[in-house]
């Protein structure tokens, strides 16, 4: 499988772009790569880049989007941060990838197991470590769990079901981030040009289901 080119990447309609990524996580559920010299796709893309989607993930190890969507050198732009959130230096990088660089798809993954959500849910014990900069970031997440807990229930990394749905919401709250805080890619999804879809990786099994 070669990698993408100009003329390739202008085939890709914004449904297609996200077939791609479905079929290639089919392949990584089965253990079964697609047959591509890397090397060569070194060598094809040393004058420019064509990239047909935009995945924002976490920075959590088990969860790289070449690996769990089987994609080669080329293919796709990755954003992570730790609890796949937006702000404006990734909206930047967005921006970039579909409007200058040409991708037709953003997808905003979110995954099990999270750890910063985990921090998110235990952040007065995240206080008490004195990062004021893993603070900052875990804060992020409270105005989303304030939303979701239910009155009496525990706000605690063990309890499995508000990780899960903070897990979802997480997801469905940067993707009205942004559409909400970049206009350009509001316009562009209402264009048609773009698609800003949402999923979720189960580190468990390996399979990406879609929101």
């Amino acid at each position: 499988m070669k990698a993408h080119t100009s003329e390739t990447q202008a085939t890709i309609t914004p449904e297609k772009a996200l077939q791609i990524l479905k079929e290639g996580n089919d392949r990584f559920v089965q253990n079964l790569k697609a047959n591509r010299d890397l090397l060569a796709q070194v060598n094809d893309t040393r004058a420019g880049q064509w990239p047909f989607a935009v995945i924002l993930s976490c920075i959590d190890s088990r969860t790289s989007a070449e690996l769990i969507f089987d994609q080669g050198l080329g293919d796709i732009f990755s954003v992570r941060i730790a609890g796949n959130f937006a702000n404006q230096d990734i909206l930047g990088s967005m921006e970039f990838g579909c409007n200058v660089a040409g991708s037709k798809l953003v997808v905003v993954l979110g995954h099990s197991k999270c750890g910063a959500l985990k921090g998110g849910l235990d952040a007065a014990a995240i206080r008490g470590m004195g990062m004021d900069n893993l603070t900052h970031l875990v804060d992020h997440f409270n105005p989303i769990i304030e939303e979701i807990i239910k009155e009496g229930e525990e706000r605690s990394s063990k309890n499995d079901d508000l990780l899960e749905r903070l897990n979802v919401h997480n997801v469905k709250q940067t993707i009205a981030d942004i559409r909400k805080q970049s206009t350009t890619l509001s316009q562009m999804e209402k264009d048609g040009k773009i698609k800003i879809v949402g999923a979720n990786y189960n580190v468990e099994t390996g399979v990406v289901s879609w929101l």
